[in-house]
């Protein structure tokens, strides 16, 4: 995970920049079913993620580098393919930062 040049007030805390950033990766929608499929399927191909979304071969793949950059998958190269899966350690990661919001506005 890259951390960003300090360019905020100092109030921006080192928290605050980690759960941007694994927010980033999961700020688009394929992002995120990926990583629930994965959750749910245990492992999987990047082939059967194909058929479970509505998108072609080299936008998985480019959505799964995104995941795999940001540590929210794991994969383990089978041969000519990888097999994917869930990081859970950086999904309760991103669920302690989360929760580290306010839960209501004043």
């Amino acid at each position: 995970m890259t951390t960003s040049t300090r360019t905020h007030s100092s109030v921006v805390t080192e928290r605050d920049e980690e759960l941007a950033a694994l927010a980033r990766a999961l700020s688009h929608p394929a992002r995120a079913a990926i990583v629930r499929h994965l959750a749910e399927t245990g492992s999987c191909l990047c082939g059967e993620i194909v058929s479970v979304l509505p998108l072609a071969q080299a936008t998985v793949s480019q959505h799964l580098k995104v995941l795999k950059e940001a540590g929210f998958v794991q994969g383990e190269v089978d041969g000519p393919r990888t097999c994917y899966c869930v990081n859970f350690e950086t999904v309760k990661r991103f669920q302690a930062l989360a929760a580290g919001l306010p839960a209501c506005c004043p």
